[in-house]
């Protein structure tokens, strides 16, 4: 058996009403909270409420940051961290989904050391530092698992790029997940969410730089949402539904911190940066059938064994069968939840694929993928997403 590390140092809080602890475990790191979500849309409104009061009822006074959008900027984070340095916040607690999450770890970051989040990248000599400000992520989506991730993922207008800081110092100290937050979720922001949770199983899974653990909690997520994740984008409703979904994308989250992502996260991001109004999930979903197509020779057993979960009589087939089975069951699976769109249909421009391979390759996912591919064929794989 190869030999690797696994490392976890978040508190997961996971259960039905969970969201009533928010203030008790909040109060453990600091008397003065900063509060990071969204506008308060009406299906937000109640549950940041009450996330409030619990936190005062536990002696934490708030100050409330509301102004995360998708895909944030470095500009919200450092006007959140201008906020928690005038207010002298001692601990941030991010409230939503992964924007919301992920804004709450840079501003941890922002609001304690010089310059702006931008400086601390994952690739940066100068990295955060034990000042960072403690989190506690409270997830209201069941998608992006940075509820128990050490990556903030955070967008440069001005360069039309997007990065991330990846430092263990960004893991929340404790993760709140509450299934019942999740019940007012709209069916297009389930499946976007809950694709991207797929995808990080799924990446992990495939992973050269995987492990037997990473495998067994990504597979176990690859399971769950294959089976759940059509019935809860057609009736979000059902609480069963949700908690699978909320569970599966804590496994998922659980999987990447450790065994990390592969290419079409690398182009998924790229994307973001450059077309900002593309959900990530909607990113993904719009590359993974031509990777897929083009993956599966270089992984075949890992693909045979996913293929089983959608067609277990596969087990019976050779390996190149179920692996390249998979191919088409991703297609009927994206067309089930409503994603399966082009990049044309995206507003991705087509003269600016070239481009986009280009920034397809400047994070290092692409290098853990089964397959390292060159510049020409991402930009293959571009030119067939695309129609």
């Amino acid at each position: 058996m190869k030999a690797f590390n696994y490392y976890q140092s978040t508190e997961i809080r996971f259960g039905l009403g969970r969201l009533k602890e928010v203030g008790e475990a909040t109060a453990r790191y600091g008397k003065k909270c900063l509060l990071v979500t969204v506008q308060a849309v009406p299906e937000l409104e109640e549950t940041f409420k009450r996330a409030k009061k619990y936190l005062q009822e536990a002696g934490v006074e708030v100050a409330h940051f509301d102004g995360v959008i998708p895909n944030p900027t470095v500009e919200v984070v450092s006007q959140g961290a201008k906020m928690a340095k005038e207010f002298g916040a001692q601990v941030v607690v991010g409230l939503g989904g992964g924007s919301s999450m992920d804004t709450a770890k840079a501003i941890a970051v922002a609001a304690t050391h010089p310059g702006s989040c931008w400086d601390y990248l994952f690739f940066r000599p100068t990295q955060p530092t034990e000042k960072t400000l403690p989190v506690v992520a409270v997830t209201t989506t069941s998608g992006t698992g940075s509820q128990v991730t050490q990556v903030a993922v955070v967008t440069n207008q001005a360069e039309r790029n997007k990065s991330a800081l990846y430092n263990s110092i960004l893991f929340p100290r404790v993760a709140i997940v509450d299934p019942e937050l999740m019940l007012s979720m709209p069916p297009y922001i389930t499946a976007t969410t809950g694709f991207d949770a797929f995808t990080h199983a799924f990446e992990s899974f495939i992973n050269p730089g995987g492990s037997p653990y990473t495998d067994l909690l990504a597979y176990e997520a690859l399971r769950i949402i294959i089976k759940y994740l059509p019935a809860t984008v057609k009736d979000g409703s059902k609480i069963e539904n949700r908690s699978q979904m909320a569970w599966a994308d804590t496994l998922a989250g659980l999987s990447i911190a450790n065994a990390g992502v592969t290419l079409p996260h690398g182009i998924a991001m790229a994307m973001s940066g450059l077309y900002p109004h593309i959900a990530h999930g909607q990113a993904l979903a719009a590359v993974y059938p031509a990777i897929m197509n083009f993956s599966w020779k270089y992984a075949k057993e890992k693909f045979a064994r996913i293929s089983w979960l959608f067609d277990p009589k596969l087990k019976d087939s050779s390996p190149e069968e179920a692996a390249s089975a998979l191919v088409e069951h991703l297609e009927k699976f994206l067309k089930a939840i409503g994603l399966r769109k082009t990049l044309k249909e995206l507003g991705v421009p087509k003269e600016e694929l070239d481009l986009l391979a280009e920034r397809s390759l400047v994070l290092p996912d692409y290098k853990s993928h089964p397959y390292i591919v060159n510049f020409g064929e991402v930009r293959q794989l571009l030119q067939e997403a695309y129609e």
